[in-house]
């Protein structure tokens, strides 16, 4: 395994050569043979070449966006829906592209199939390239190094991506190093969880000097030094740490973006809102919208207004809670509005008063986030930029991601931000609306000292 790894990268950017290859030179020849006849004014060698060029940048744009060249690393699933959204938002810029050289709009039959055949290759190179990938590449065989914390979570989400992971032993830090030396020698790498700071850097210390692969599970403090400026004022190094939150500038640029993506959204939106507010009145009597209290930056509560999904005071008896997976206080149409995210839509309006931002932490009722903090007491921490319609934890975190794990995504997001961080996020919205995974209700499973969806221990 270790020797074949080395030549992993180039397998890699085999399958997306050829991949691109094959997808423009269904465009070239649809550009060529159709679209550059029939529009006002035709081009000729070097022309032809340009347009394949510019949609060439398009499709490697939206692939690097969506993800649609990392192969083994997605799910294959994920990996061609990936590559379909790419291919799709390519041919729709294509679209108006080529409309503007044609000076009029045009019935886009031709791009349509053009389309569906990209469609098909997707499907077929992806599907034979991926079986050949695991032949080549086989699930790595693990040792998870356990700590004092409960590793379910994170056994779950390994056992989910059994085409990369296997995780053959667990063994417990207290156990000593010497069985680890042991352990380790018939893995491929090993998983180090929530270890004590000593136990850990003897482990990774003895992993980069015997070139074994090792998976690190980080500490809030490993995210905060991990993205601290380097200083070489000294011949020792130095990491800092500014922790003022964003600057002036960016809080300036961000609430620009927030107020022209705002407007041009509710002016999409409002059929919807229409559509929307007419279903809901005739699933369930009752006010289309909802009002409730959230958190937003510095702590500060705020009401935000979703669409109603659930049935009227459907906390009087059990109180303030997150919604299970098969939650019978969700309305038929609400299922529907959670899968596609679209309940969150009046969230523009917050967004317009500047109560939120189009991207940041997700909004946390007061009650729940009191509850988060007796088991992990730096979670306002997340606070110290405006709560967001979508966001960094909303992207790479899935409805059920544990309070402990949608922290670390939100400081990674707020150590690191830049507008192109949200720009990007922005971008990636859509797919994760469409993706099911990403929407998936608390799991319900009975537990102790703790409601579901509040905390690591949610899963027992």
């Amino acid at each position: 395994m270790r020797n074949q790894v080395k030549y992993k990268r180039l397998i890699k950017l085999s399958f997306a050569v050829v991949q691109m290859c094959f997808i423009l030179i269904l465009y070239y020849f649809v550009w060529t043979d159709y679209y550059n006849k029939v529009v006002t004014s035709p081009f000729w060698r070097r022309g032809n070449w340009m347009m394949v060029f510019l949609y060439g940048i398009l499709l490697y744009f939206f692939m690097k966006m969506y993800g649609g060249f990392k192969v083994g690393y997605l799910q294959k699933g994920n990996l061609i829906f990936s590559q379909i959204l790419s291919v799709c938002f390519t041919n729709i810029f294509t679209y108006f592209q080529i409309t503007a050289l044609n000076k009029h709009f045009f019935v886009p039959t031709v791009l349509l199939l053009m389309t569906a055949a990209d469609i098909v290759v997707i499907v077929v190179w992806t599907i034979l390239f991926q079986k050949l990938y695991l032949r080549l590449f086989p699930p790595r065989k693990l040792l998870l190094l356990s700590g004092n914390r409960s590793d379910y979570h994170l056994i779950e989400k390994i056992n989910t991506r059994e085409d990369k992971y296997e995780i053959i032993d667990t063994i417990n830090y207290k156990k000593g190093f010497e069985l680890f030396q042991k352990k380790i020698q018939n893995s491929d790498g090993v998983i180090i969880g929530d270890i004590p700071s000593h136990e850990r850097n003897q482990i990774l210390k003895y992993c980069f000097e015997q070139n074994i692969r090792a998976y690190s599970v980080p500490k809030i403090s490993d995210i905060l030094l991990k993205s601290s400026a380097e200083l070489t004022l000294f011949d020792s190094p130095l990491l800092l740490s500014r922790n003022e939150g964003l600057t002036i500038e960016q809080l300036w640029g961000k609430r620009l973006m927030d107020l022209i993506f705002s407007i041009v959204s509710l002016v999409i939106a409002l059929p919807f809102f229409i559509v929307i507010g007419g279903l809901i009145k005739l699933t369930d009597p009752g006010p289309v919208f909802y009002k409730q209290e959230r958190l937003t930056v510095n702590g500060k509560i705020f009401q935000i207004y979703k669409f109603r999904t659930m049935i009227q005071d459907a906390e009087k008896e059990t109180g303030p809670q997150l919604a299970s997976k098969e939650d019978e206080r969700i309305l038929p149409v609400g299922r529907f509005l959670r899968r596609f995210r679209l309940d969150e839509l009046p969230q523009i309006f917050n967004i317009l008063k500047g109560d939120m931002s189009l991207v940041g932490p997700r909004p946390e009722r007061p009650e729940l986030a009191k509850e988060i903090e007796k088991e992990i007491p730096e979670f306002p921490y997340r606070l110290k930029v405006k709560a967001g319609l979508t966001g960094y934890a909303q992207i790479y975190g899935k409805y059920n991601t544990t309070s402990y794990d949608k922290l670390k995504l939100d400081l990674t997001y707020i150590r690191n931000y830049s507008m192109w961080l949200d720009l990007k996020l922005i971008l990636m919205t859509p797919k994760i609306m469409m993706l099911k995974e990403s929407s998936e209700g608390v799991i319900d499973k009975k537990c102790t000292g703790r409601k579901v969806g509040i905390s690591d221990k949610t899963l027992c």
